[in-house]
């Protein structure tokens, strides 16, 4: 049996096959020649990064990026937004010898408030339930008389929308107790209703509640309470007669996967998503979308670009689709699949072709929507770092740390890390070291 050749062998056989000295390679990957030949002669692991950057230079077609995951690699990837603990405000918490609140058959909810604003959100079994407490307590007949006006109805919609522009501009834990108790209130009245269409339209509204709930407690760091809160989304989906939010709940999974650096799980998950054809086009383009992300996660360039064409023609057909509710997804992104494609590139080492989709896209983003301005931001100064532009990252980088401050979210801090990562290749450059403390801040001091 031969032996296994290394990560450095490899490299440094593709470089010769290519012609590249080491000065040659360093140049265009922008590492210093000295560290490139530590790693070529296993004095040093490869980053994941660096590998990927090596797999574009050299036309490995993903051969680099999957030996460099193929070993686990200590701080190489991209902390996911799952990575804090599961006891914090707004999730699921943990309950006597409960430890998995999915489990739970969610009858029960009781929420805590102390008066310093902080609180927490707990669902329980019927068997778990906590006896009464003393203090206010909400007769049912509320949700009996709320349920006899359309009005009310119409006014948890019109909410939810407010709700939605208020996260994208300040922290998840703002939001997400909000969306708790509205979410309970709907589920409340459409309990009470007795006009069953009535009590259909409350249901799929309040699934809509709920899969948001899900998006702002992964924007906590909660992968557990967003796994949780998304499957409370299809069952109530499934309630109102709507059977297509669990596609999207398996899109939504693929997400927090994506942000683990779990490569295999999101192709996975999305292609389950994409296999029922009668499904709306817009959650199949979304699937697509996402399934690219992750074969770009996988260094698959071909697999990535075919699964963005797909997701191109689907999103383009949902724009002639009847929508009930509302839209699922961002709706910050004018173009969805061209802001996809500059992650894309910039994960498969192609960092100068990102950088310029990146700029153009994060330019077309409303300037209220922080949080999506704060994670594409990240990135494009990200691939502007590693196309050698490091003033230029920083000068970005710089409006990008003010947006992070404010939304306080779990996804873009994984994002600013690798920025963090990317730019300590230059840790003596005067941009670099000016930059660098607000980062640090950004990163590790909650939002006040």
């Amino acid at each position: 049996m031969a032996p296994q050749v290394s990560f450095g062998e490899e490299l440094r056989r593709r470089r010769r096959t290519a012609g590249l000295s080491l000065l040659d390679l360093a140049r265009r990957v922008h590492y210093s020649p000295g560290y490139l030949s530590k790693i070529e002669n296993g004095r040093k692991k490869p980053t994941v990064v660096l590998a990927r950057q090596c797999d574009a230079v050299l036309h490995a077609g993903g051969e680099l990026t999957a030996m460099a995951l193929a070993r686990p690699q200590r701080g190489a990837g991209q902390q996911g937004a799952g990575q804090q603990g599961a006891g914090q405000q707004g999730g699921p918490q943990p309950a006597g010898a409960r430890q998995d609140p999915a489990g739970f058959d969610g009858e029960v909810w009781t929420i805590t408030l102390a008066g310093n604003g902080s609180g927490g959100f707990v669902p329980h079994g019927r068997q778990d339930a906590p006896g009464p407490l003393a203090g206010t307590e909400f007769p049912t007949r509320g949700a009996e008389a709320a349920a006899r006006s359309e009005h009310v109805v119409n006014f948890f919609r019109a909410q939810f929308d407010q709700l939605r522009r208020l996260g994208h501009t300040t922290s998840p834990f703002v939001v997400l107790p909000l969306l708790v108790v509205q979410t309970q209130l709907l589920r409340a009245i459409a309990n009470s209703a007795t006009d069953e269409e009535l009590r259909r339209d409350v249901c799929r509204l309040a699934a809509r509640y709920a899969e948001y709930a899900g998006w702002m407690a992964q924007e906590t760091g909660d992968d557990r309470a967003a796994n949780w809160w998304t499957a409370t989304a299809v069952r109530l989906a499934e309630d109102g007669g709507d059977p297509y939010l669990a596609q999207y709940a398996l899109v939504r999974r693929a997400d927090i996967a994506l942000y683990r650096q779990d490569a295999t799980d999101t192709i996975r998950l999305t292609r389950k998503a994409q296999s029922d054809g009668s499904a709306p086009a817009r959650v199949r383009g979304l699937a697509a979308q996402r399934e690219a992300q992750g074969h770009a996660l996988a260094g698959d360039y071909d697999s990535c670009l075919r699964a963005l064409d797909r997701a191109g023609a689907l999103l383009q057909a949902a724009e002639a689709e009847d929508q009930e509710g509302p839209v699922l997804g961002s709706t910050n992104m004018p173009n969805p699949v061209a802001i996809a494609k500059g992650w894309c590139l910039q994960e498969v080492g192609r960092s100068a072709a990102a950088a310029e989709i990146l700029d153009k896209q994060v330019a077309t983003m409303p300037h209220t929507a922080r949080r999506a301005r704060a994670l594409w931001g990240a990135r494009c100064a990200a691939a502007h770092a590693c196309a050698g532009e490091v003033d230029h990252a920083c000068q970005l980088a710089d409006g990008v740390v003010d947006d992070a401050e404010l939304v306080d979210s779990a996804t873009v801090r994984s994002e600013l890390r690798v920025l963090a990562r990317t730019l300590a290749r230059w840790r003596t450059h005067p941009a670099v070291q000016d930059l660098m403390p607000r980062v640090t801040r950004a990163l590790y001091t909650p939002a006040g």
